[in-house]
């Protein structure tokens, strides 16, 4: 049996090719971006991370951040992100509800969190913005041929705490099959190839920014542009070489004000999915009438990744 998730990622990978491109212009190949994290499964593993074992997540985006995912995934653990927003009495609340045996927190807020993890159980470690702190550290010194820990369908891969519509955010489960199974058939309906290049601005702490958007660029061997946060000046200047875009209402409002989305500024771009919140027809409309575009609107759940989606080729 191998790594039922990683197993699929790996089948698609071209060691070769682009994976993630940053603003500054930093390059991760598929080759570097396994080799990577396998070095920080590795390091999981000799923090004392066992299979079933949650790993909580609160740190800034960035290349590394995204690559600890699946570095969780390798190492048979649970992955579960957190809120970067979250204070540390709403930190107290999922930390003492997922009992996690390591969190992984900004190096500034590591005295708080270390006092709410020693009181269940867990350690802590660090990763900043920059992709650098202690977990990278012990990290470095690992090799990178990491036997990945053997994981099937319905073992579990990730845990979202949804956005609590009544009494306490509950913790989703999520296994390897829940994962792959949406990230393949998202990956055909929006014909994804390893041609695409993604802009990707959301956050990778919900479901959109890590699961639809990352898994689905994983699983056609694809590559991103990895940023912090939505940038409209920024994104109209990357349609220039990418070819889709997924993002949230507030990103289409922001481009359909900016005097310089065009038809020729988005000439190059095939595909722009929105979601996580409703899409008024008004941004619809606006978008189309200035781009050719119609923005493709999907929907989905913390519980349950993507639901329904607007046909590719919709009216």
């Amino acid at each position: 049996m191998g790594n039922h998730l990683f197993d699929a990622i790996r089948a698609a990978a071209t060691p070769e090719a682009v994976f993630i491109e940053t603003a500054e212009g930093r390059r991760w190949t598929y080759g570097e971006m396994i080799a990577f994290s396998g070095r920080l499964a590795a390091a999981l593993v000799q923090l004392g991370v066992l299979p079933g074992d949650r790993v909580a997540v609160q740190v800034e985006k960035s290349p590394e951040a995204l690559m600890l995912y699946l570095a969780c995934v390798r190492a048979g653990a649970v992955y579960l992100p957190l809120n970067t927003a979250y204070t540390l009495a709403e930190l107290d609340y999922f930390i003492g509800d997922a009992e996690p045996r390591l969190v992984v927190v900004d190096p500034r807020s590591r005295e708080g969190v270390e006092a709410i993890a020693k009181a269940h159980g867990g350690a802590v470690e660090t990763l900043d913005a920059a992709g650098d702190g202690s977990l990278l550290q012990r990290a470095a010194g690992e090799g990178a041929d990491f036997a990945d820990v053997a994981r099937g369908p319905d073992d579990l891969a990730a845990i979202l705490y949804t956005s609590g519509t009544t009494g306490r955010s509950k913790g989703a489960m999520l296994t390897h099959d829940n994962l792959l199974s949406n990230a393949l058939t998202l990956r055909d309906h929006w014909r994804f190839t390893s041609a695409d290049r993604l802009i990707h601005a959301l956050p990778i702490f919900h479901t959109h920014g890590l699961f639809v958007a990352s898994n689905v660029t994983l699983l056609a061997g694809a590559s991103m542009y990895l940023l912090p946060k939505f940038d409209a000046d920024q994104a109209l200047t990357l349609m220039q070489s990418a070819t889709a875009m997924m993002g949230v209402p507030t990103f289409y409002v922001r481009l359909v004000q900016h005097a310089g989305l065009t038809r020729e500024a988005t000439a190059k771009m095939r595909l722009f999915v929105s979601g996580s919140a409703p899409l008024l027809a008004e941004t619809h409309r606006a978008f189309a009438e200035k781009t050719g575009h119609a923005i493709l609107e999907r929907y989905g759940m913390t519980e349950t990744n993507m639901n329904t989606s607007n046909p590719y080729d919709g009216d």
